[in-house]
């Protein structure tokens, strides 16, 4: 491959809508506005006025596990957005839903560039949610979305990503389909494997997302412009109510919000036929791609992520480069669990200094759906320009520490002919055996307490090892008593016993 061929980004740009409004800017809307943002960044706007292929990160509200009445409201996001923004493409591509697709996305192009394959591709997405939940907050509004929130023309993008359930139906029994109530199992069993008590555990996992915040108060495409104290992230108020144990609310991903972001990708070829300033190119030196074992339910442990390990090492050896070479950091910040593992993984420590955010994190800076990464990769290009000889790495994560992409950045060029690489998945085989029946003895293995919206613990999920070795799902029968203990008490590695119905399997000490 002649150097012609190197991929390279050129543009980056990212809008909010802050206008807390039912009239504000659509999804369509948001995510044009920060695709001409980019064309303009790269100072093509006139003179860029086709792609080979637009591909956009897939609303939430289109995700097939969401299914609610406004979902697919516009029939094809790209090419909606390529109408707004006045450029053609030849393909439209829609992402399958993860936190991952931005990176993802990126990694994709950037090899099809570097094969011959295509030459010039608009990135993109965002998410309108604020002003969705405000225009459509009554049952008689979302039956009659029309005008701008509407579009039905043209044929279905072509769909890219994994389509599978983030979930089995065994899980989803006991609730484990949501990122709220997900995560808080792996940070539970971080506390216990670190060996923290309650409290201790606490103040560590505020201390870190507080040192997250405070790149949020300084990036003008935040949500929330606002560091965070420690003390302000426990505190216990109902705006800031417990949503699973131990996460209080702003230690959740801030899903409602309006922002979008965008980047275009090209080859150093076409930069140069586009007479693109050379101080904006920004190149992938090295990425990566790949699953942990797909369901939480069979993963290997709650406090490790083998494939972020293992991706990490793929893409540090292709980039050349290795962890004390790296002068910044974006890891994907939905909930402290996902930092600490990913770092773990990676062999960085969780207060480095160097920083762990670029944003600003997702409960801060706004966690804009399956799009957030985006905006990372955008902080990074902008980061890379003021850094030339220096590298960055973003990893971007996708339902529950289940799909995995990193890519490593600089301005400086790549010496090497951009490689390809293939995913890395982790293998299912070394798994616990399920027990879907279980009856006996157990021992608590991890374990949440769901709170509902008045700050009341409502019920538990919890996973648990049957002396033969077999895990299990099971919840507890409501009792205040086994409730509190669970909150009161490091319970895992308690002991109980479990016996199975026809509709859950019940937990009791």
């Amino acid at each position: 491959m002649d150097e012609s061929r190197q991929p390279v980004l050129i543009g980056v740009g990212q809008h909010i809508d802050r206008s807390n409004s039912e009239n504000g800017d659509t999804p369509v809307e948001m995510i044009s506005m920060a695709l001409t943002k980019a064309l303009e960044d790269a100072g093509c706007r006139e003179r860029l006025t086709q792609v080979d292929e637009i591909a956009c990160s897939g609303l939430t509200v289109d995700a097939k596990q969401v299914n609610t009445p406004v979902s697919g409201l516009v029939k094809n996001v790209p090419l909606a957005v390529s109408k707004q923004v006045g450029i053609k493409a030849n393909h439209f591509i829609y992402a399958e839903a993860g936190g991952n697709t931005p990176q993802m996305l990126v990694n994709h192009y950037c090899k099809k560039i570097a094969r011959g394959e295509c030459e010039t591709v608009a990135l993109a997405g965002g998410e309108a949610l604020h002003t969705m939940n405000l225009r459509f907050n009554h049952w008689t509004k979302i039956l009659r979305p029309k005008g701008k929130w509407k579009d039905k023309s043209g044929e279905a993008p072509t769909m890219i990503g994994d389509a599978k359930d983030g979930n089995s139906d065994y899980e989803g029994k006991y609730w484990m389909n949501l990122p709220a109530n997900v995560y808080p199992l792996f940070e539970n069993a971080l506390r216990a494997n670190n060996g923290r008590n309650l409290e201790e555990h606490q103040q560590y996992i505020a201390k870190l997302f507080s040192n997250i915040s405070q790149k949020a108060a300084e990036n003008p495409y935040a949500w929330f412009n606002k560091a965070r104290s420690a003390e302000e992230i426990l505190e216990e108020s109902l705006s800031n109510r417990t949503i699973a144990f131990p996460y209080r609310k702003r230690l959740n991903s801030m899903i409602m919000v309006n922002q979008s972001a965008a980047c275009i990708v090209t080859s150093v070829e076409k930069a140069k036929a586009l007479g693109i300033n050379p101080e904006k190119w920004v190149f992938l030196h090295g990425y990566a791609d790949g699953n942990d074992i797909w369901n939480v339910s069979e993963r290997q442990n709650y406090y490790s992520s083998p494939a972020i390990k293992s991706l990490g090492e793929a893409a540090f050896s292709m980039a050349n480069k290795n962890l004390d070479d790296m002068a910044a950091f974006d890891i994907y910040s939905c909930f402290p669990s996902a930092v600490q593992v990913a770092c773990d993984a990676l062999g960085l420590s969780h207060f480095d200094s160097r920083g762990l955010s670029l944003t600003g994190g997702l409960p801060y800076f706004g966690g804009p759906g399956n799009n957030y990464s985006m905006h990372a990769v955008v902080e990074m290009v902008n980061w890379a320009r003021q850094n030339e000889n220096e590298f960055g790495f973003l990893n971007a994560n996708g339902w529950y520490l289940t799909k995995h992409s990193m890519g490593i950045y600089s301005k400086k060029m790549p010496s090497a002919e951009f490689k390809q690489s293939e995913p890395i998945y982790q293998d299912s085989n070394q798994a616990p055996v399920l027990n879907q029946s279980a009856n006996g003895e157990a021992r608590i293995e991890t374990y949440t307490v769901l709170y509902n919206r008045n700050d009341q613990p409502e019920k538990a999920i919890i996973i648990a090892r049957m002396k033969s070795g077999e895990r299990c799902l099971a919840t507890t029968d409501n009792k205040d008593a086994t409730l509190e203990q669970l909150l009161s008490h490091e319970a895992v590695g308690l002991e109980g016993v479990i016996r199975s119905s026809r509709s859950k399997a019940l937990f009791e000490f």
